[in-house]
């Protein structure tokens, strides 16, 4: 994983958990990676939002199950107000019903509690350069999710069979997890290009965001694993 962030300013976060050990460990975990500072925390969904509203961070961490409003709620009030950040939920295994509704508020990322700390760094530098990411263990259920909601409308590789052949390229490495940079770098575009691709993506696929357009990459085939 490559985080150097060399003349970069560093990625702030607001973090919202209302157990105050999980924030302070999640904190000390993004605390040892110079390219990463906590601007803000919150014990319950609406203050989560509100610190959004004031410090403008690049990505919102936020716990699923939290009193007053929950990280769901939240996620989808932070989508309608601040819609440049991006939002990764962190979960518990096997909370699938929250997890498909996630899908639904725009959530870039999905991460366990109980997860390598790795994978918390890693998530937050992907969601704030414009990808998507999914714990290792949380993928498969997730993708399993999307593969039920998926089946209800045309297969997943039809529908991926109306995209350009471009568009395809693009989808498929929305799928691999790789930002709008490095897809622009893979593919010798810009990034503005690659913006207007997943814009017509997006619509084309009648899909809401990158989670759900992964999810799709991968049923019908154009990924590996």
């Amino acid at each position: 994983m490559d985080t150097d962030t060399t003349g970069a300013s560093p990625i702030r976060v607001v973090l919202a958990d209302d157990e105050a050990m999980i924030r302070a460990g999640v904190r000390a975990i993004l605390a040892s990676d110079p390219g990463i500072e906590v601007v803000a925390e919150a014990g319950d969904g609406h203050a989560a939002v509100e610190l959004v509203r004031a410090h403008r961070p690049r990505v919102a961490l936020l716990d699923i199950r939290m009193p007053r409003l929950d990280g769901l709620a939240a996620a989808a009030e932070i989508r309608r107000v601040v819609p440049d950040t991006a939002t990764i939920m962190l979960t518990t295994f096997g909370e699938d019903d929250h997890v498909a509704r996630a899908l639904g508020h725009g959530a870039s990322g999905f991460l366990l509690k109980a997860g390598d700390p790795r994978e918390l760094i890693a998530g937050v530098h992907a969601v704030a350069d414009g990808g998507a990411y999914l714990s290792p263990r949380v993928a498969r259920r997730v993708i399993e999710l999307g593969a039920g909601r998926l089946a209800r409308r045309p297969a997943a590789r039809d529908r991926a069979a109306g995209l350009t052949e471009r568009e395809r390229e693009v989808l498929a490495l929305v799928g691999a997890g790789l930002s709008n940079a490095e897809i622009a770098r893979r593919l010798h575009l810009v990034e503005g290009t690659v913006k207007s691709y997943l814009t017509s993506i997006f619509t084309r696929l009648d899909v809401r965001n990158r989670v759900q357009a992964a999810i799709l990459a991968y049923e019908a085939g154009l990924v590996d694993g």
